[in-house]
């Protein structure tokens, strides 16, 4: 019994050894995307937007609370906002008029770039969508 002890203590021990000796292998994981939103206008309007700021763990959890990642505000345009997403796919840009009336369309404009380019945009008279594949 002592004997196998014994054996188990050096199979263990030369076991920690191996392991330690081992050449580490790269556990950095790759840079997270850019991702940035761009918002503009060709009357410099004041726009309502909402934008995903923050990636939710799942759809659920968006779902259970969505002001927990996403952030609405008026914005005077042009105006960007720049944010880390694991998974781009996330990134949702929504803009309407900002509820000034007697004033003509905005035609805003809105686009996602992901790592310096142009993933979607989209141009409307009153109100602009992007968005990528999660929606």
């Amino acid at each position: 019994m002592r004997n196998v002890k014994a054996k188990a203590g050096a199979v263990a021990a030369v076991a920690l050894a191996v392991v330690a000796s081992a050449p580490a292998t790269s556990s950095a994981e790759p840079p997270v995307p850019n991702v940035k939103y761009i918002l503009t206008s060709e009357t410099g309007a004041t726009l309502e937007v909402s934008y995903l700021a923050v990636q939710p763990p799942s759809m659920e959890a968006y779902n259970a609370d969505a002001y927990a990642f996403l952030k609405r505000e008026e914005v005077s345009t042009p105006w960007e906002f720049t944010t880390t997403l694991e998974d781009p796919q996330w990134a949702f840009l929504q803009t309407g008029r900002a509820g000034h009336g007697g004033q003509g369309n905005p035609r805003p404009h809105c686009e996602i770039v992901v790592d310096g380019q142009i993933a979607v945009s989209d141009t409307q008279d009153s109100a602009a969508f992007c968005k990528l594949s999660r929606w």
